[in-house]
């Protein structure tokens, strides 16, 4: 899905996010893994707060995401990043990658088995041999504990936004509605966003990983390091692509990309 009311609210009503503590993890977590990061894919990037942070880290990153929208806060935010506007399910890269880091629950947005297959197929596709792909999702728990049936609040100085919930246990879908009432003078203007999130199991995940022609390296609980538990909201994978001859999907294209700091849309 593309954001586009939302992409005007987003940062504001998403302040609880501390990019830069989310960055550093990121960054324990590859070098646990990896000592080859050259090129770094932030999928689904929105806009761009984490590909500014990681830039900061000294990583050359191409942010994707299939919103305008989003992406035109991006590019002003990190201008130290490359920018493509493309739907994950149809990524088309121009060589190979070292890392993909697709974060806050981007990949829940795709709620159709054959369209998230596809989105670990292209990532697989686009990956250096051995390469990384790390990535958060929303838990069953989460969608049936937290979300659910539940409306929330978020208010700050120019606009407010009412979340309301629709909870579907057997697929574990939560369609979102969201009202945002943004203050014009005296009176306010009134924009609508409606999007829905699927939960997966682990061993739905499982599979689509093992479809790309990738293993599982790790998964962690609530960005920590630690064991996801029973009451875990996020999981974190680590993932790695495996060699041809393991199952891996052959690279699109063997020579890898570079960009430099100072590129800009």
């Amino acid at each position: 899905m593309a954001y586009t009311y939302f992409a005007n609210y987003y940062d504001r009503l998403t302040g609880n996010v501390s990019y830069p503590e989310r960055a550093r993890y990121f960054d324990t977590i590859m070098k646990q893994n990896t000592d080859h990061v050259e090129l770094l894919l932030d999928l689904a990037c929105g806009t761009g707060s984490l590909s500014a942070e990681l830039v900061n880290l000294g990583y050359d990153v191409i942010g994707v995401d299939s919103s305008a929208e989003m992406l035109s806060f991006a590019a002003s935010k990190a201008p130290g990043a490359l920018f493509l506007c493309q739907d994950m399910t149809s990524l088309n890269l121009y060589g190979t990658i070292d890392v993909t880091i697709c974060a806050l629950d981007s990949l829940n947005h795709m709620i159709e088995e054959q369209e998230l297959q596809r989105a670990f197929d292209r990532v697989a596709m686009f990956t250096a041999p051995s390469g990384l792909f790390i990535f958060d999702v929303n838990t069953v728990y989460k969608h049936r504990a937290v979300l659910g049936c539940n409306t929330f609040f978020y208010e700050n100085e120019d606009c407010c936004c009412v979340w309301q919930n629709e909870y579907n246990e057997h697929h574990h879908i939560v369609t979102i509605d969201l009202d945002f009432f943004v203050k014009e003078g005296e009176n306010y203007r009134r924009e609508s966003e409606n999007f829905c999130e699927r939960a997966y199991t682990p061993e739905e995940l499982d599979g689509f990983i093992k479809a790309a022609g990738l293993e599982t390296i790790a998964v962690y609980g609530d960005d920590t390091l630690d064991a996801p538990t029973e009451t875990t909201q996020r999981l974190i994978y680590v993932t790695r692509k495996l060699p041809v001859e393991r199952g891996g999907i052959a690279a699109n294209n063997t020579k890898s990309i570079r960009i430099r700091r100072k590129t800009r849309l």
